[in-house]
């Protein structure tokens, strides 16, 4: 389907569709629902130097149009993911993929990044700046502009890799974060990722979550997604990939209208696993309502007119 296809970093990717980090696991385990080969990319779970055991039970709570989420980047550490989740994958999956990394310090990202270097299957590294759900680390880089840029602009220096930065929308203010990522020299900014939030237990009075917050996912922060990724459009040149709420073609469309030159599907993933092949098959006759021949023209039309 050409009329998908969307240029990007250098590579043409047949569509827009990205299954979103921690909603997709390593990718592999789908291809028991449809091939998986049929997506534009793929982000893997977020992994860490070593290995993270996560947070304590419960952590998955029901919301209104959403839910949240507190794993705590729960992964088998970066060696593992590179000699065995990696391969797995490789078996299946002929495109390159994207990886998260997080971190809790520099050096742990760093670290990550240069084992990357010579991994092949893997062509756009994602840094997560943002994770709400852990006691240190992730939330605390992303909110301090500053910061933002020394982590960035030290990544970019021993990588060989694309780069972009996942954003937290839990800031004051999403656009002086992505500029301090264009100043550090990523290639591109992803944004959003889950809003933190808590949910309560009425029998017991105490928080449903054992960490008291997570992350809030799902249709319910999709129009904020919408005006985080319309906001930093206007004012950095570098790429976005939107996230946050998108279930449907005409979330997508939105989306890209906002800014976004691909999407991410996220916690949609969790509800239907067909979800992201549903979407591919059902953009054309959407476009086609909405008089669109191409989907890369729509990028920014929000504010492009």
């Amino acid at each position: 389907m050409e009329q998908l296809k969307v240029k990007l970093f250098n590579y043409e990717f047949d569509n827009p569709i990205i299954p979103a980090s921690g909603t997709f696991g390593y990718g592999y385990e789908f291809s028991v629902y449809y091939d998986i080969n049929i997506l534009g990319s793929l982000v893997t779970k977020a992994t860490t130097l070593n290995p993270v055991s996560g947070n304590s039970t419960p952590r998955i709570a029901e919301a209104k149009m959403g839910m949240l989420n507190s794993i705590g980047l729960e992964n088998p550490g970066i060696d593992n993911v590179i000699n065995h989740q990696l391969k797995e994958l490789a078996k299946i999956y002929k495109k390159k993929a994207i990886i998260n990394i997080a971190g809790f310090s520099l050096d742990e990202y760093i670290d990550c990044v240069r084992k990357l270097n010579t991994v092949e299957t893997i062509n756009i590294i994602e840094i997560n700046l943002s994770c709400p759900n852990v006691a240190h680390g992730g939330l605390a880089f992303g909110t301090d502009p500053i910061v933002v840029e020394e982590i960035t602009r030290a990544i970019k220096q021993v990588s060989n890799k694309q780069i972009i930065i996942k954003l937290s929308p839990n800031v004051t203010d999403i656009v002086e974060i992505a500029k301090a990522v264009e100043l550090g020299g990523a290639d591109g900014i992803s944004l959003i990722n889950t809003v933190l939030a808590m949910r309560i237990d009425l029998k017991t009075g105490k928080p449903l979550l054992a960490n008291i917050t997570g992350g809030l996912s799902g249709p319910a922060i999709l129009p904020l997604a919408l005006r985080m990724v319309y906001q930093v459009y206007q004012n950095v040149k570098i790429p976005i990939i939107g996230v946050g709420g998108i279930s449907n073609t005409k979330d997508v469309l939105e989306m890209m209208m906002a800014g976004a030159s691909l999407v991410q599907i996220g916690s949609a993933n969790l509800i239907n696993p067909y979800i992201c092949k549903e979407i591919i098959e059902e953009l054309p006759k959407t476009m086609e309502k909405y008089n669109i021949t191409q989907i890369s023209e729509i990028i920014g039309r929000a504010y492009n007119g």
